[in-house]
This record gives C-alpha cells, sequence and structure tokens, in this order.
C-alpha cells in the first residue's frame, strides 16, 4: 500500500533537509484527520517534483509533525507534457473538472472563457483570482489523492481571441487538439510520437461554434473525436488525458 502524501508548504531549492515539520492545515490533517503516529512513514512532496520518504519521530499538539527524511528524489516531468484548455464549467462541474484532470496527470490548467461559456470570471473585480484559488485548492486535494509529486500549474482566465494568439505562436513539437464532437479524425491519429507537448481544447456543454472553431483551427488546432460517446466537459479533458499517456510514452 502507498504511503500517505502530504504537501509542504513551498518548492525546496537545493539539498533536501534532514528534518522538516509539518504545520497548519496539512500538519492538522495528518495529525487530527489520518491520526499519523510517530514510527510511521510519510511521503512528503512539494508540488515541483521533489518526493521525500520521511519517519514520523514526533507529533505535538493538533496540528505539528515532525519528521526526519530518509530518502529523496525527483519525479521526473512526463513527456509530453500536456496543457489542458478547460472552458470554464458551471460550479460544481469546475470542482469536478480540475479534480479529475489532476488525477489523470494534466501537467497546466487554462481556464478558457469560451465564446458559449456560461461562467464568466472577467469582468467583475476579484472574481478570476478567487475562481482560480478555488481551482488551486481541488488540484492541491486531488493531487495528494493521487500521489503526485508535481501539481498542475494554473492560469487564467483567457478568452479565445488570446488563446488563437498564443496558439499562433505554439513551435512545431506542439500538438493542439481541439475536442468536437462532430470530428472525423480519432484521437490516435495525431502526430504524437515526436510531440514535446501536447494542447487539448476543451469546449463548454454548449459546444464550440463554427465560427470559433474556423479560429481555432487557423491557430493550428486540429478537431479530433474522443470516441464514439459525447463526454460532459467537466469529464472530457480527463478522457483525452488518458488516451494520450495510453498513445505516448506517459504510461
Amino acid at each position: 500500500m502507498s504511503l500517505p502524501v502530504f504537501l509542504l508548504d513551498a518548492p525546496l531549492a537545493g539539498e533536501p533537509p534532514r528534518t522538516v515539520e509539518l504545520t497548519g492545515p496539512e500538519g492538522r490533517h495528518a495529525v487530527t484527520v489520518r491520526r499519523i503516529t510517530p514510527g510511521e512513514h510519510v511521503e512528503l512532496v512539494d508540488g515541483a517534483g521533489v518526493r521525500l520518504r520521511a519517519l514520523v519521530t514526533a507529533v505535538h499538539g493538533k496540528d505539528r509533525l515532525v519528521c526526519e527524511v530518509e530518502e529523496a528524489g525527483v519525479d521526473p516531468a512526463p513527456v509530453p507534457e500536456v496543457t489542458v484548455v478547460q472552458a470554464i464549467p458551471k460550479s460544481p462541474h469546475a470542482d469536478l473538472a480540475v479534480d479529475l484532470l489532476t488525477q489523470a496527470g494534466a501537467d497546466e490548467i487554462v481556464a478558457w472563457e469560451a465564446d458559449r461559456c456560461v461562467a464568466r470570471w472577467s469582468g467583475k473585480p476579484g472574481k478570476a483570482e478567487k475562481a482560480l484559488g478555488k481551482w488551486a485548492d481541488r488540484a492541491r486535494e486531488a493531487g495528494k489523492q493521487a500521489r503526485r509529486a508535481r501539481l498542475p500549474r494554473l492560469s487564467g482566465p483567457v478568452d479565445t481571441h488570446a488563446l488563437v494568439g498564443n496558439l499562433a505562436q505554439a513551435g512545431e513539437e506542439t500538438v493542439v487538439a481541439v475536442l468536437h464532437e462532430s470530428a472525423t479524425r480519432p484521437l490516435r491519429e495525431l502526430p504524437l510520437d515526436d510531440a514535446a507537448r501536447v494542447v487539448l481544447l476543451v469546449g463548454p456543454e454548449g459546444g464550440i461554434g463554427d465560427d470559433e472553431l474556423g479560429r481555432l483551427r487557423q491557430a493550428g488546432a486540429q478537431p479530433v473525436r474522443l470516441g464514439p460517446e459525447v463526454a460532459r466537459a467537466s469529464s472530457a479533458g480527463a478522457l483525452a488525458l488518458a488516451a494520450v499517456g495510453a498513445l505516448t510514452g506517459r504510461w
């Protein structure tokens, strides 16, 4: 059985410490919720790839865990890197989307205000920062559950105009796919073997309109179908990630 995983406060730089203390919410979760006791082993990750195997040496109060580091390593970044541009769903589907994308291994998640998105972050002061913060919280929790040492990078929101500009600057080693229910080309036919980066565009529940799809195609996005069924916006990205994982060296 895998060890319980806890997230450090910040990425580690240089040599890993010999002793680590977990405090605050992570310490409380370890001591009060998980009831970790001295003598047990845990894994500590920093969200940027570092993974520490540590022996619990002491517990203080309800939220402080002291660990002695026994092993340290860095999980390699997966190849190809996968970015999921996720059209913003309505809550609670947004939380589910981020949770599933994190479990499936997304390296980066970009919040996209597609033309047909009902949920909007821009135009209201502070809303984007608050919403992206909720996505980050969800990614942290899902990342620990998935035993990830690397958490996905989060950014956005971007509208379609900005997205088209970003895609147009992608290099030749980047494969851009837009999941579309009317596409005839299956995802497995994409040239993934030599790709350094894959970008998956997931539209909103209302779908991607013809005009918007045309602009994305002009920027290099290739429409593909994920399978015979039509997945919801909250799960389509995770399903596509699984397919990319199986079709490349990521898995």
